[in-house]
């Protein structure tokens, strides 16, 4: 019961319980409605992948009602849009995988050195300077890199090999790879630097050497991060779509050589909503199973990131 006092004056104050107690009820709405908004933007999220799981599944069921899966997995020949249609998603995938394979054949070696210089041998004035600006590289937009890729790199390396076409994923994928670096070199530059100073003193104590120490103790420790690094890396590439739609061509070619135009599922699926067909026809809805394709891969290498995590994640 909310209880008064009489001042000197005669007028009448509420008691300091009362007072605590109306203070204590506004601290309560305020915390259920930052619960309620921290809920809404999680809900989102949830609402949003849900959404777009159900959009690509049901146009992918459209799909393959009309196209058998056996087709899809195993032609040779992606021609949706000819008259002699085929819809062998292998073709998409060939050029996906050559060009993330030499774009990680960039990253991942020059993004660890990277990692283990700014964390083990870098000065605190050049880390604190080099880490920003190798972050900025990650943020200049893909058309960008594509362009790049085109006009300046494509020239370099004809002047190597005079036979490579002006479209090719050797390009393509160079240029990502130096894309994807910024993402592999700063998150395991993060997980080697949670390692303990414990075990590398503990190293130096027996004897090794900075590198030793570097390699044989601090990478071994941080293991999870940096697969957890490379495990971005890869989704990264599997995923992008600018740069390749730009320098690699956009050529339907089952193909696992790099100095060859191709044709990645990202690079198609910009080049078919871009496009005439028609809303609803077969050859619009190949985008959705080509999605669908995409999501499953991305998700196979998500799935592998947290197993490995999981494996092999140390609590110091």
């Amino acid at each position: 019961m909310n209880s008064a006092v009489i001042d000197s004056q005669g007028v009448a104050t509420m008691s300091l319980p009362s007072a605590r107690l109306r203070k204590d009820r506004t601290r309560h709405m305020k915390e259920r409605a930052i619960e309620g908004l921290l809920f809404l933007a999680a809900f989102i999220s949830v609402f949003t992948t849900a959404a777009i799981i159900y959009i690509l599944v049901s146009e992918s069921l459209d799909f393959f009602r009309q196209i058998p899966l056996t087709d899809f997995l195993f032609d040779t020949q992606w021609t949706p849009q000819f008259d002699d249609a085929h819809y062998g998603i292998m073709v998409l995938l060939s050029g996906t995988v050559t060009s993330s394979v030499v774009a990680l054949l960039v990253a991942i070696p020059l993004g660890t050195i990277i990692a283990i210089y700014l964390s083990e041998f870098a000065p605190f004035v050049v880390r604190e300077i080099a880490k920003p600006f190798l972050e900025l590289l990650g943020g200049v937009p893909t058309i960008v890199y594509g362009y790049f890729a085109l006009v300046f790199l494509t020239p370099v390396l004809q002047m190597i090999y005079p036979d490579l076409p002006g479209f090719n994923l050797l390009s393509a994928g160079l240029i990502m790879g130096v894309m994807i670096i910024p993402y592999v070199a700063s998150l395991s530059e993060d997980a080697m630097r949670s390692v303990p100073m414990s075990l590398r003193e503990g190293s130096y104590a027996m004897g090794a050497t900075r590198l030793q120490t570097a390699i044989k103790v601090v990478m071994p420790a941080a293991t999870s991060g940096i697969a957890s690094a490379y495990i971005l890396g890869v989704s990264r590439a599997v995923g992008e779509t600018m740069i390749l739609a730009v320098a690699a061509g956009m050529q339907p070619n089952l193909t696992f050589n790099p100095a060859e135009p191709g044709a990645t599922i990202t690079s198609y699926i910009v080049q078919v909503a871009l496009g005439d067909l028609p809303h609803g026809s077969i050859g619009y809805q190949t985008i959705f199973a080509a999605g669908l394709t995409l999501m499953l891969l991305t998700l196979a290498f998500n799935l592998l990131g947290y197993y490995m995590r999981k494996k092999y994640r140390e609590v110091y």
